[in-house]
């Protein structure tokens, strides 16, 4: 199928951008001058380099205006997710004018503020005024303190606590305990405005991997031996696992995306949005899945499953190499121009299996039903809602969700997103993407009113070249690709999921589910 081509709606701003960022391309991705300041020193022990980042503003931190929506009547969502897409926008035009004016940035210690930080809030304050006026034409309430949300800071580069940044309205994340595969983890737009300056690029700072020292860094590495066995780097991590209630699983086989069909659209939070995930996703299963799909082009879709019954769609953010290789995308949005560049890698192996619940039957997963597990802004957002995993094969006892994991030599680096598996009982998506879907309670049952239904697990697994660190400098690292801003953190990994499977097929996977046989 190759990736997608089909002509999608372009935000005035996003083709502004693209030129600006043309010019700020150095080695394939976004500059900026002296960020580390002492990057290619080696007199400093203490790695100096994370001591600057701690000093300096790396990224631009604005509160998840999306998560706060829980009651968006349903002939509203399309404008307010069109409104939401511009405001990302907003910010990756925000983050573009602090990558490309360090300069000024020396000379004027308000000019953050002032010349940034300042006119995003305005910009905001109008997209949330029209939020606001679209949820109440539609007959609903949007929050009262949507106002409030307005403001950006600037923030270093380190990670958030388990506390920090705006919370949004999603489900607790609670880790994905290990089962022997079995049990559930527990986890977890049109920009009409203008853009926000069109800064030159100041030079390539030194050892950036060649997107402009936007991540990943050192400290975003851990050897596997260093992750304690049985344990996830998030709060209240849980392990409500159980070989009790549904015991079965089924497995459907979609390959590894063979095909290379690529956007950097999101279906689900930026429905006709090019580009609206700023980032690109792999897809396996269903092949007509961009921006402008509806439902009706997703059921008659071809798909890479090998039951042709599965048009569901698998989707997550590419995995990258960023050892200087031009991909296809490196002028593009959501790929060079935004900071995700280097070598695309394609996963060895794709396991999609989906399986029960600890304390009662499941039942079938509405069609078009979609769930997001992760959050791809959990670097400002916090770790509420962020669940992918990563480890190494042989070490898989051993899963860190806020660092990338080093692999000993013969052993592949695993990927992992255990979805939420409790179902409201009546929508297939909500406002916030989130509220229709819970993770299980720590006794493995659902919460009151919700039904338990077949827990979608995704297990990549990938031939990754170690990356050496030397002198505090991550050199070839792999990266997810992620929102600028967002500076290719680990903790903001994610997964997507749209159920499309037939009404036959989703009853036998219902079915060996409950009955405790494993299918396929």
């Amino acid at each position: 199928m190759g990736r997608n081509t089909r002509k999608r709606r372009m935000p005035l701003a996003t083709k502004a951008i693209a030129g600006v960022a043309a010019l700020a391309l150095g080695g394939g991705g976004l500059v900026w001058a002296n960020f580390y300041a002492s990057a290619h020193e080696e007199n400093s022990p203490d790695n100096r380099t994370k001591s600057n980042a701690a000093r300096q503003i790396a990224t631009i931190d604005c509160p998840d205006v999306g998560q706060q929506l829980s009651d968006v009547p349903e002939r509203a969502r399309g404008e307010v997710d069109g409104e939401l897409a511009s405001m990302d926008q907003q910010i990756t035009d925000a983050y573009q004018r602090l990558v490309t004016t360090r300069q000024a940035q020396a000379g004027d210690a308000q000019y953050v503020q002032n010349a940034i930080l300042g006119p995003l809030k305005d910009r905001r304050k109008v997209l949330i005024d029209r939020i606001k006026l679209e949820i109440d034409r539609a007959g609903g309430k949007a929050p009262g303190n949507l106002d409030e949300l307005a403001p950006c800071s600037g923030r270093p580069a380190d990670q958030p606590q388990p506390t920090d940044g705006q919370n949004g309205g999603g489900q607790n994340g609670d880790g994905q305990g290990q089962d022997n595969g079995q049990g559930q983890g527990d986890g977890q737009g049109q920009d009409n405005g203008q853009g926000d300056g069109q800064g030159q690029g100041e030079g390539q700072t030194p050892n950036d991997n060649g997107n402009g020292a936007a991540g990943p860094f050192a400290e975003d590495f851990i050897d596997i031996n260093d992750v304690p066995p049985n344990a996830r780097d998030l709060p209240n991590g849980l392990a409500a696992n159980g070989r009790s209630g549904s015991r079965g699983s089924f497995t459907t086989k979609c390959g590894v995306n063979e095909n290379k069909l690529y956007n950097s659209d999101n279906i689900i939070v930026a429905p006709g949005v090019a580009n609206g995930a700023h980032h690109m996703h792999d897809y396996v299963g269903n092949q007509s899945n961009s921006s402008l799909s509806s439902d009706d082009d997703l059921v008659v879709a071809e798909t890479s499953c090998q039951n042709q019954g599965d048009k569901s769609s698998y989707f997550w953010p590419v995995l990258r190499v960023q050892d200087g290789t031009q991909e296809f995308d490196a002028a593009d949005q959501g790929g060079g121009a935004e900071g995700n560049v280097g070598r695309i890698l394609q996963a060895e192996e794709a396991q999609l299996r989906f399986v029960g619940n600890k304390r009662s039957k499941v039942v079938a997963i509405p069609k078009l039903m979609r769930i997001i597990t992760g959050d791809a802004k959990a670097f400002t957002n916090g770790l509420k809602n962020a669940n992918t995993s990563y480890s190494c094969t042989g070490f898989e006892d051993r899963q860190s969700t806020d660092k990338y994991v080093l692999c000993p030599e013969g052993s592949r680096l695993v990927r992992t997103s255990n979805f939420q598996s409790c179902w409201d009982g009546q929508n297939t998506d909500s406002a916030n993407h989130r509220d229709h879907v819970a993770f299980v309670q720590a006794d493995g049952s659902c919460p009151n009113g919700f039904k338990a239904i077949p827990q979608l697990q995704v297990r990549l697994v990938y031939d990754v070249p170690t990356p050496t660190i030397e002198n505090g400098q991550v050199k070839n690292p792999y990266a997810v690709d992620s929102f600028p801003e967002q500076l290719h953190k680990p903790i903001t990994d994610h997964n997507d999921f749209i159920n499309v499977m037939d009404e036959s097929l989703m009853n036998k996977v219902v079915r060996c589910i409950n009955q405790g046989k494993k299918c396929t």
